[in-house]
């Protein structure tokens, strides 16, 4: 089940208030009640929000204060506000109100199904965001995922890499073992056979070794295109 959107309705007559839950009861929607400017900011505090109806004409701190209020906070500067008004013949009033922060201005008395039409796209709107919140998180979680396979490859194959380095420079004192130590030519040449089995084991693990890396690499270039080409269609 998906989750319902939180609607602030800011209005101070409580007919007003009820008028609206009846409206817009049929969405489905968490409907909360303020009374005031003042307590729309303490709700607003407590609570996150997909849509602010507000009425523009309160006593006290008006409509259009409260929005400039909201849009000064950073958690909430993005909520979208839909003035609501009675003064629907002054055009200076529409204009304060997109001024304040307003997304879109209903004059009272409206048409419930105008209402209802236009809060279904703002609920929408946030559901849209909310799954793709969801989608980045995953994302982020799959992209962590993956980081800490790469690291953990580059580390195995750092210590891959040490340990052919150290093998060789053992070969490489074998080969030098009994030159100059009165060792006969016969006994030098038995350890040199000996250790060309090494030796070529050693070949084969560097060239395994060089395989190893390249995937790694092409690992992580793989990583960051697929990166790329998400942001460039996100």
């Amino acid at each position: 089940m998906s989750e319902r959107a939180k609607i602030l309705l800011v209005d101070d007559r409580p007919e007003n208030l009820l008028a609206l839950e009846a409206i817009l009861g049929s969405l489905d929607q968490v409907l909360v009640r303020a009374g005031s400017g003042e307590e729309a900011l303490r709700a607003l505090l407590q609570d996150e929000f997909a849509l602010i109806l507000l009425d523009a004409q309160m006593p006290g701190m008006d409509g259009f204060e409260t929005a400039a209020r909201i849009k000064r906070r950073t958690r909430t500067k993005n909520v979208p506000i839909i003035f609501l008004t009675a003064v629907d013949r002054d055009p200076n009033s529409s204009y304060r109100g997109y001024v304040a922060g307003g997304a879109d201005y209903i004059s009272k008395p409206f048409d419930p199904w105008i209402l209802r039409a236009k809060v279904q796209v703002f609920v929408d709107l946030w559901a849209a965001g909310q799954r793709q919140a969801t989608q980045a998180t995953l994302l982020r979680e799959q992209l962590g995922d993956r980081n800490d396979v790469l690291a953990a490859l580059r580390e195995g194959v750092a210590g891959v890499d040490e340990a052919v380095g150290q093998l060789a420079d053992v070969l490489a004192d074998g080969q030098g073992d009994g030159q100059g130590d009165g060792r006969t030519a016969g006994h030098a040449d038995r350890q040199a056979d000996r250790l060309v089995p090494a030796r070529s084991a050693l070949d084969r693990v560097r060239q395994r070794l060089e395989s190893l890396r390249d995937a790694v690499d092409g690992f992580d270039a793989g990583e960051s295109a697929a990166g790329s080409t998400r942001r460039e269609h996100g």
